[in-house]
């Protein structure tokens, strides 16, 4: 048999705390009513717009989401701050986000039966890194000793399908023996809690998945990677405009365009036709039917989007067998929404089956894996 580039361990780490709806609208409704009788005169006036007030039902009804998981809940529900509070750490000490990384990372690799030794290319790929150099990837690679190199990859909530896309290529090309795909998301820090449309969306955690030849996998669950695909057509629907040159051009930070932002209307619209599309087209340069899948492992971003896409594939409603729904949950983790289902969701499967992990979001970005069980 031809040797083939496979999956061969996923690893899912999840923080210790957590934040349910009704814990957030408390939060947010109680700011709310501390803003608006601040500035009641000005509301008045006319000048500014009152802040509305939210519902744990709403977000349920608009989202799916019942809960998130928070890297540090300090702060975050605090009416007087409205964000995490993360302690400030020394160079020499681990980043952050290179423990959730690493910590996801080290049960990818249990799972594949490997050690640092069969690693030698580390991709860390997410939709925020919490600074720009040293990569946190080579941190990551420093940190599990593993010899060879590693990169940051950020390409929004597709960043892990497109990180697993660059290691599947690598693994055909014999430039890697073995690779560790790595997203922690830290999301957090990039909410905007004082907004009512999207203080709900996010969730931190990290995932990790190792990718190698075949001929040296060791593991009871790999999975055969059939293809990749990954498409990109750019808009400005979802947006972060927080940076480094924040500081030099003296916009201020917590204002609503420089934290994540979104017209949700138009992204539904245009992405669920797209991503719709996109999976078809890859099954059928495949040979294979949407109907010969066992698994849709979907982007979770919101539950409406997900229902909308595989009716639109299956022309019928998928059950919760074919398509897992992790984000009520996990709420939206930007690029690991998929990986987290494909994490709790695929032991069950049997040797021939057939699926598909598909990320879409920020860019637009589409990316695509077509998977079968060993």
């Amino acid at each position: 048999m031809n040797a083939s580039v496979v999956i061969s361990g996923v690893g899912l780490w999840t923080p210790i705390h957590s934040i349910t709806n009704e814990e957030l609208v408390d939060s947010y409704n109680a700011w709310a009513d501390q803003f608006n009788a601040k500035n009641s005169d000005a509301i008045a006036e006319g000048e500014i717009e009152a802040k509305p007030l939210s519902s744990a039902a709403f977000i349920e009804k608009a989202s799916g989401i019942k809960s998130r998981y928070i890297y540090s809940k300090e702060g975050a529900l605090d009416i007087n701050r409205m964000r995490p509070v993360l302690e400030v750490r020394r160079d020499d000490e681990l980043s952050d986000q290179a423990e959730m990384a690493i910590a996801a990372a080290k049960k990818a690799l249990t799972a594949a039966n490997k050690n640092a030794n069969d690693i030698d290319m580390v991709i860390v790929s997410c939709a925020y890194t919490q600074r720009s150099y040293p990569a946190i990837a080579i941190e990551v690679q420093s940190a599990l000793g593993i010899e060879g190199f590693g990169f940051d990859m950020l390409v929004a909530c597709s960043a892990a399908t497109f990180g697993l896309q660059r290691a599947v290529d690598a693994i055909k090309a014999g430039s890697s023996k073995g690779v560790l795909v790595i997203n922690p998301e830290l999301t957090s820090p990039q909410v905007n809690y004082m907004d009512r449309d999207s203080h709900f969306i996010f969730g931190d955690v990290a995932t990790a998945v190792v990718v190698e030849n075949s001929e040296t996998c060791q593991s009871a669950h790999s999975f055969d990677v059939l293809s990749t695909k990954c498409i990109t057509s750019y808009s400005n629907n979802i947006r972060s405009n927080f940076g480094y040159t924040t500081r030099v051009t003296d916009q201020d930070p917590y204002s609503d365009d420089m934290l994540f932002h979104q017209n949700g209307r138009k992204v539904f619209k245009e992405v669920c036709p797209m991503a719709a599309e996109h999976i078809e087209s890859h099954l059928n340069s495949q040979g294979i039917q949407v109907e010969d899948l066992k698994r849709w492992w979907l982007h979770q971003a919101n539950i409406n989007m997900n229902l909308l896409i595989s009716k639109r594939l299956l022309g019928r409603d998928a059950t919760i067998e074919e398509a897992p729904v992790v984000l009520d949950e996990y709420a939206n983790t930007a690029s690991a929404g998929s990986i987290i289902a494909f994490a709790k969701y695929h032991d069950d499967l049997s040797a021939g089956d057939i699926g598909v992990i598909c990320s879409f979001g920020a860019g637009y970005s589409i990316g695509s894996l077509i998977l079968r069980k060993r």
